[in-house]
């Protein structure tokens, strides 16, 4: 007979500490990719914390909306809030030069992505979703904030870019933590290890220029000879 009462308790340690120490890292790194962005558009002090706060908050926000969560946990904990400030303020004040910024926002968009894929299957799963609903939603928290950083920032988002590979590497992470969920063997350790390889998998993307398959593209036919008039 399955210890119903034993299950709870370990969904909700894993829980706590997947959201209170996964999340924050998420949100730091998601908040520091928004904030480079913002410098690389020479945006001012208020665009930097808009748009470190939407990067960092937004996958949170659209998960927390969709399971019934509310009002978001980024609206109940404003730890989450003031952990994007803070890296709103240290980019500001730092304030690297345009041509150091591509660079350290792909690695910090990195670590969210794969931290945040992990962090918000386990928040889907313990809310009763199956393992794959919970492993989509955990799609979503992973690219969530950047597709709303780079909307507004006015450039098409990473995941619809064909020279990217942006949702792959959340989805592997996020069924990887959904399995672990589903039998029974999540742990923290196995949380990081899931996280750790969709990082690996995004950098290694990005270093090696991988791309998912592009439809294939017929040429135009020649244009024919114009008639006299």
């Amino acid at each position: 007979m399955v210890d119903f009462v034993g299950v709870a308790g370990h969904f909700g340690s894993a829980v706590d500490a997947a959201q209170h120490i996964g999340e924050l890292f998420g949100v730091f790194a998601f908040a520091c990719s928004g904030a480079l962005l913002a410098v690389r558009r020479n945006f001012d002090i208020f665009g930097i914390v808009v748009l470190a706060a939407g990067t960092a908050l937004g996958g949170g926000i659209i998960r927390d909306l969709l399971i019934g969560r509310t009002p978001p946990a980024a609206f109940v904990d404003l730890t989450f809030l003031w952990t994007a400030l803070l890296a709103a303020v240290l980019i500001f004040f730092w304030h690297p030069p345009h041509r150091l910024t591509r660079g350290p926002l792909e690695v910090a968009d990195a670590f969210g992505l794969g931290l945040f894929c992990v962090t918000g299957t386990v928040i889907a799963y313990s809310r009763g979703l199956g393992a794959p609903s919970a492993a989509l939603l955990g799609v979503v928290t992973a690219i969530g904030g950047g597709v709303i950083r780079d909307l507004l920032g006015g450039q098409t988002p990473d995941v619809l870019r064909p020279e990217q590979i942006y949702a792959v590497p959340a989805l592997v992470g996020a069924i990887t933590t959904a399995t672990l969920l589903h039998f029974g063997v999540y742990q923290a350790w196995t949380g990081l290890l899931a996280a750790s390889g969709a990082i690996a998998f995004r950098l290694l993307a990005l270093r090696f220029g991988w791309h998912a398959p592009q439809a294939r593209r017929y040429p135009r036919p020649p244009a024919g000879p114009t008639s006299p008039s």
